[in-house]
């Protein structure tokens, strides 16, 4: 047991070891103090580095932009609308008579008409039987008129031998009148029943071009069977346009237009002569009235579509994608200082063949975005380039 209280004695109680035992110390704490060091070192060195590169990857990123100066651009005004073709002056025409069984039916349509010709005839046996009868009557009447006359005559040759008195003679020039009187009456009736006959025959009531027929010999029509003939009066035809509140307000009767019938390709050249003084509550447009020469290709009924002239104006002119739309209202993205984009909100006028009209808000000097403006946000900077010719 002393050996070995002894030999723990001798451990604990050694100066050499607790000697070596501090310097051990000593050195792990050095090492750990340069682990530390260099490790501050590298993330130093990194987060350095790192910005430096970020920095010139941002440079190497930013947005590369196709924009214009739109300038001032002198610009023909046209108005695009659609409409339905039809008569100018269309003319119904039905029985203005009595009416009654179609004899004949002397036209078909598409056949031209001059004023007062006969569309189709009405029978009127019954008619010739009446105006010989009234005749009849008109020489019965002159004969009591020629009668009523002599006597008359013969009293004024007798009242101065006193064999008639004066009574007489009045009595007799009443008589004497009223017999030339119904003559008249008489005439006056075969005159009515002469009318009435000619009204059996449905005319035109002006030239025209016939469009449509009906009626069949052997029906029998009256005042209240409706038309039987649509006549376009002197050939003339029109367009109606359906026309929006601002497209109304920017023609006038007497400008130009190009009329093209569905279905074809030949175009027509007419004038404005109506213009609708009332706008439809409902759809907001109104109807403008373009006057045709008659041709073969324009048929009432049809559908057309119509280039209407309206003047010039001189306003920037920019293509469709570089428009862009929000609840505010229509804008653009516009290059402002250091290359900064910048929201330019403004009005659009008319769509043309080559771009659509900026009624406001562009002066045409700006630098505007050409394309992708969708993908854009205010403040953000991109590299403008001119748009390859």
């Amino acid at each position: 047991m002393s050996f070995e209280s002894t030999y723990g004695s001798d451990t604990t109680d050694n100066p050499l070891l607790d000697s070596e035992a501090d310097r051990s110390s000593r050195w792990r704490l050095i090492i750990a103090g340069v682990v530390v060091l260099l490790v501050l070192i590298g993330i130093w060195f990194m987060t350095h580095s790192g910005t430096a590169a970020d920095e010139g990857d941002a440079k190497d990123q930013v947005p590369v932009v196709t924009v214009i100066a739109p300038g001032q651009t002198t610009i023909e005004g046209t108005i695009n609308a659609t409409g339905t073709l039809a008569a100018r002056r269309e003319m119904p025409v039905g029985i203005a008579g009595e009416g009654g069984q179609v004899v004949a039916v002397l036209v078909e349509p598409g056949q031209w008409v001059r004023a007062g010709q006969t569309l189709a005839v009405i029978d009127r046996s019954v008619q010739v039987q009446q105006q010989s009868s009234q005749a009849a009557q008109i020489q019965v009447a002159r004969a009591n008129a020629d009668l009523a006359e002599a006597n008359y005559q013969r009293a004024l040759k007798l009242v101065g031998k006193g064999f008639v008195s004066k009574a007489d003679v009045d009595r007799l020039r009443a008589q004497r009148d009223s017999a030339f009187a119904q003559v008249r009456v008489a005439n006056a009736q075969l005159g009515v029943l002469n009318a009435q006959s000619r009204r059996l025959n449905v005319v035109a009531p002006a030239a025209g071009l016939v469009l449509e027929r009906r009626v069949e010999p052997g029906q029998v029509v009256s005042a209240g069977s409706g038309f039987l003939f649509r006549i376009a009066k002197g050939g003339e035809m029109e367009l109606m346009a359906q026309l929006g509140e601002t497209d109304l307000a920017g023609i006038s009767p007497g400008v130009s237009a190009e009329v093209i019938p569905v279905g074809g390709e030949k175009s027509f050249i007419g004038q404005v002569w109506q213009i609708s003084p009332v706008i439809d509550p409902a759809s907001r447009q109104g109807t403008a009235r373009i006057a045709l020469a008659y041709a073969p290709e324009l048929r009432p009924g049809g559908f057309a579509s119509v280039v209407i002239k309206s003047g010039t104006m001189v306003a920037p002119l920019l293509p469709e994608s570089a428009l862009l739309s929000d609840s505010k209202g229509s804008y653009v993205y516009i290059v402002g200082k250091d290359n900064k984009v910048e929201r330019r909100d403004v009005k659009q006028g008319r769509i043309t063949a080559r771009g659509v009209v900026i009624a406001g808000g562009l002066s045409g000097t700006e630098r505007v975005v050409l394309r992708a403006g969708g993908f854009l946000q205010p403040g953000e900077t991109i590299k403008p380039i001119a748009p390859k010719p």
